[in-house]
């Protein structure tokens, strides 16, 4: 099971570049410092609710997006596509000039 702070931690990194945001742009609508937007980020620190409150409208989110796994899901799947297209860009490179149809078993004479 995900723990908690690895949800917010990712989420809120994820909708902060989803909006183009370094942590010093979010931190200045959310009122606190970049340094602490950076360790929630960690997961080394976890906000209170009123803090929750306001890094969600920095974010136009409402607070409980910020624990969903959606986005992180996402995020993963994005990442597994990529490396699963450069997997298959390599076997293909690799194949290239050969014949990637040989078969598995030489043909039966009848």
């Amino acid at each position: 099971m995900t723990k908690l702070r690895t949800i917010l931690a990712e989420n809120i990194k994820a909708y902060r570049n989803e909006m183009g945001f370094s942590q010093l742009k979010l931190a200045d609508l959310a009122e606190t410092a970049p340094n602490y937007i950076a360790m929630i980020e960690a997961e080394r620190r976890f906000p209170s609710d009123t803090m929750l409150e306001k890094i969600a409208d920095a974010l136009q989110r409402e607070p409980c997006e910020l624990f969903s796994i959606a986005p992180m899901q996402k995020q993963w799947q994005e990442a597994l596509l990529a490396d699963f297209a450069e997997f298959i860009a390599q076997k293909l490179e690799k194949t290239r000039g050969k014949n990637p149809c040989k078969p598995l078993a030489p043909p039966i004479n009848t």
